[in-house]
């Protein structure tokens, strides 16, 4: 057990740097599908209403198959895209903490003392563990509070459970394959991302009687769903995705002995020889290009998932009040779809937003890391390396959005034979969205300007707007409480009428913070640790 020695001090490591980020993710999914029990029930009394309303293909394709008609059942079908959430980030926390840390030097500096070979990948995945275990915990106490059935509740919580695990290995076997966080990153979200096409795709054709049913059987997202919580509680399926998770981990284990600290199983790909690194701006692109190519990827296909499904949710929305009140609550009053495309830019927003943090705290981890002060003892001042960086949390989120109402343009245009005029609006659309995100991200400068060492705080900006933004949709929520998000004050594209006002605003306020965190960081010592 030598392997293991220090196990338990780095847990509590991990435990005292993630004490913010932790609850940050842990508490919001938890909390998002006990808001929609009551308000779904009164939404949706009947179970030929719950059906009708499941019975769409596009929400099949977002959701997955509805398992049967009992609210427990509904709810579970309508949070179907939380586990994908959980994985994600598990899979970060993960990689984070094992990956990451070899990258920066702070596991070899680790390794130096009483620590063994495989501490860090067990304390990183121990933590993980549970953490997804304590959102578990939560929800299936959460839900029985609603006067919900006990086995299905512990069956929803196993299901977010095994959803969390398994990518949480995933995210291991990723940190073992590459010397670059970002390409394991890149690694891990893919898998996810195929795992969540292969379900969409299975239980589509599925739905229709095609040939390309099966394919749901290839993704671990299907196996966790297919347990069935309020129904058939399928507890076997549990097994078959605790036991892949084992074989992950033990893959993980293996492949970490056949590799050296700092480096990964795939050879490095060596740069060009005359790089573009006489600048910051040239270093920053070789930092950054990777996550940028990540996420624009998949805004796109956000874009035509959303795009592709929406005239079939129109036909389902014009034959429900009920269901015409739920995106009206998710934004836009002008017609049924442009209702449906204000809800779904608005998620995008949010998502565009963590990408926002993620890129724009790479200046943190750059000071943290050792890498800013070299860079920095040249004739490269402070505010010229915060810029480059900065490029890409500001201009990556605005390019990442373009896509998605490009390509939800081209999806839906194509759908109803209108693409010149829908790539513009959906454009719009998603484009509206950028004043929040840039809220967001002059926030996160902020913190990291005047307060560095509690620059993980960030990340409560989107996880609280998120917070806001889902329960929103089955919660008629007090209207001071929705105004704390930048995304409930924005115009409701499409559709709906424009004003130039709250987007100055936020656009100004961005700015102020923008810059108070670049003087904080010109005035402060740097590094900060």
């Amino acid at each position: 057990m030598k392997t293991l020695a220090g196990t338990g001090g780095l847990v509590r490591l991990i435990l005292r740097r993630d004490r913010i980020l932790l609850p940050l993710w842990i508490l919001p999914l938890a909390l998002i599908p006990i808001s929609y029990v009551q308000s779904f029930g009164e939404l949706f009394p009947t179970a030929g209403s719950r059906q009708q309303y499941a019975s769409n293909a596009g929400f099949i394709t977002l959701y997955g198959e509805l398992s049967g008609t009992s609210l427990g059942e509904f709810i579970t079908w309508r949070v179907g895209f939380v586990p994908v959430m959980i994985g994600l980030f598990s899979l970060l926390t993960v990689i984070r903490h094992t990956r990451v840390e070899e990258e920066t030097g702070r596991a070899e500096l680790l390794g130096s003392s009483v620590v063994g070979r495989h501490a860090g990948l067990a304390a990183a995945l121990l933590v993980t563990f549970a953490a997804n275990l304590v959102l578990a915990v939560l929800l299936a106490l959460g839900m029985q509070s609603q006067d919900l059935p006990a086995a299905g509740s512990v069956a929803l919580g196993l299901e977010f459970l095994c959803a969390g695990w398994l990518f949480a290995a995933v995210g291991a076997v990723a940190a073992q394959l590459t010397a670059s966080a970002s390409t394991a990153r890149g690694i891990a979200i893919t898998v996810l991302g195929a795992a969540y096409v292969l379900r969409a795709a299975g239980d589509t054709s599925a739905r229709t009687d095609g040939p390309l049913a099966w394919l749901s059987w290839l993704s671990p997202i299907a196996w966790a769903q297919r347990i069935h919580p309020y129904g058939a509680n399928q507890w076997g399926l549990a097994v078959l995705v605790l036991a892949a998770t084992v074989v992950l981990v033990a893959a993980a284990i293996y492949l970490s002995v056949r590799r050296d600290v700092g480096a990964g199983l795939l050879p490095a790909k060596l740069g060009p020889a005359d790089g573009d690194l006489a600048s910051p701006l040239g270093l920053a692109w070789r930092l950054h290009r990777g996550l940028l190519v990540s996420w624009l990827a998949g805004f796109a296909l956000l874009g035509l998932l959303f795009g592709g499904v929406a005239d079939g949710v129109g036909d389902l929305m014009r034959d429900d009040p009920a269901v015409q009140e739920v995106f009206a609550r998710l934004g836009g009053a002008a017609g049924l779809i442009d209702s449906f495309f204000a809800g779904v830019m608005t998620i995008i927003g949010l998502i565009a937003s963590a990408y926002a943090v993620q890129a724009t705290l790479r200046l943190r981890a750059e000071e943290t890391s050792g890498r800013a002060e070299p860079v920095l003892s040249t004739a490269v001042g402070r505010l010229p390396w915060a810029a480059s960086h900065l490029a890409f949390g500001l201009l990556g989120p605005a390019l990442a959005l373009l896509v998605s109402g490009v390509t939800a343009g081209l999806a839906y245009g194509a759908a109803i034979g209108d693409v010149g005029g829908q790539v513009p609006r959906l454009i719009g659309a998603a484009m509206v969205q950028l004043p929040a995100v840039w809220f967001l991200a002059g926030l996160t400068i902020a913190i990291f300007g005047l307060f560095p060492r509690l620059s993980a705080v960030a990340w409560a900006g989107p996880a609280i707007c998120m917070l806001i933004g889902f329960t929103s949709a089955g919660v008629q929520l007090d209207e001071w409480v929705r105004d704390i998000s930048p995304f409930s004050h924005l115009p409701q594209l499409p559709g709906g009428s424009t004003s130039a006002a709250p987007v100055i605003t936020l656009v100004a306020i961005a700015v102020v913070l923008g810059v108070v965190g670049l003087v904080g960081l010109r005035r402060r010592d740097l590094p900060v640790g």
